[in-house]
């Protein structure tokens, strides 16, 4: 069975068996515990995340040191809908500023909080203002000609710049506490073990739609024409296509579904604070998909799963060891295994 084929059978059958077997008694040997559907609703969120990055990495060519920002973004304007969601139910029971606000002495609401109360227009936001970010910054870089290493570092400099401007209390995101204490989303309880599940499914619809979305785009001919400008970009823009018309629409749209995964992951982890910006995180990121396998879209979920299951039992069993095991890991993948898992079993297979 190809990754491909393996990937889309594991999430249809996580869809379908992971809430039955977690409506079995706790006593059963079956039995899959909330905390357990949770934490991987998490890791497929961040499985979204990372075919957001293999998109425009191992197909356009840009190594993005930034996605981070977008991920962060969306989780923000869904943690924003949730503070409104708290009302009177805060510490200081003011029923429209959130509590950090009371805290701060802020006598109104922001004008850029308005709106949030409703789940359509957060929802809207989760998708509008990380790709507005990544129109107006594609547009500007790609417009430039900046390329290579060079753009690697101005995205992971925006990423920089975002995460110390959270920071600040006066920004109106709660600063470095970021968002949290969450109640509810659409009127159900966030601690009720049925809104986990149904988020965790939420999660797992939304990552196979993101694989459809991408698969068909890459097998398009806007695909075709963002590998040749991957392999000869200079090549390709004497042939007359307009270079920076598809690297800005393809880099928008993966940072559209960036926020989406950032907007998945924040009610079922239940922060969001300005850490999500730094630029390690991004930086992990492109390491799942190497360890899964660039421009592979499937390899990136693989790489994704494994790297933070192995993240949440390192962290805890070996916790002093767990960034050397992830640098070695790294290592020893791109001296054995340059094409990534996806790569290794792509040659067994035709070697079988």
């Amino acid at each position: 069975m190809s990754m491909n084929k393996f990937v889309v059978v594991g999430l249809i059958a996580a869809l379908v068996f992971v809430p039955l077997l977690n409506m079995l008694p706790e006593t059963h040997a079956l039995h899959v515990p909330t905390y357990a559907v949770s934490l991987m609703g998490k890791y497929l969120a961040l499985a979204m995340l990372a075919v957001a990055v293999d998109l425009v990495w191992g197909y356009l060519g840009i190594l993005t040191l930034g996605h981070g920002a977008f991920f962060a973004l969306g989780g923000y304007a869904m943690g924003m809908y949730l503070m409104r969601q708290i009302g009177d139910r805060g510490v200081y029971g003011d029923p429209l500023l959130p509590d950090f606000m009371v805290f701060l002495d802020w006598s109104e609401l922001p004008w850029f909080w308005l709106g949030f109360d409703q789940f359509w227009f957060a929802a809207l936001m989760v998708i509008l203002v990380p790709g507005v970010v990544a129109f107006v910054f594609g547009l500007l870089a790609f417009r430039s000609r900046v390329t290579g290493v060079y753009l690697s570092i101005i995205t992971q400099a925006l990423t920089y710049a975002l995460m110390l401007a959270f920071y600040r209390n006066e920004m109106g995101f709660g600063g470095n506490n970021g968002l949290t204490d969450f109640k509810d989303i659409l009127g159900f309880s966030l601690q009720s073990p049925d809104t986990k599940v149904a988020l965790f499914m939420a999660t797992v619809v939304a990552l196979l739609l993101t694989l459809w979305m991408c698969h068909s785009v890459v097998q398009s001919r806007a695909g075709r024409l963002c590998v040749a400008i991957r392999d000869a970009e200079a090549r390709s823009r004497f042939a007359g296509y307009r270079v920076e018309h598809i690297k800005l629409w393809v880099f928008t749209l993966s940072a559209a579904i960036a926020g989406v995964a950032g907007a998945l992951y924040v009610p079922q982890v239940g922060i969001i604070n300005p850490n999500e910006f730094s630029p390690i995180n991004s930086i992990e990121v492109v390491i799942w998909v190497a360890i899964g396998g660039r421009a592979t879209l499937f390899g990136a979920v693989v790489g994704a799963v494994a790297i933070n299951y192995a993240k949440s039992y390192l962290t805890v069993e070996f916790p002093e060891i767990w960034l050397f095991a992830l640098g070695s890991l790294f290592v020893l993948v791109t001296l054995f295994l340059p094409k990534g898992i996806a790569g290794f079993l792509k040659r067994k297979e035709a070697l079988a």
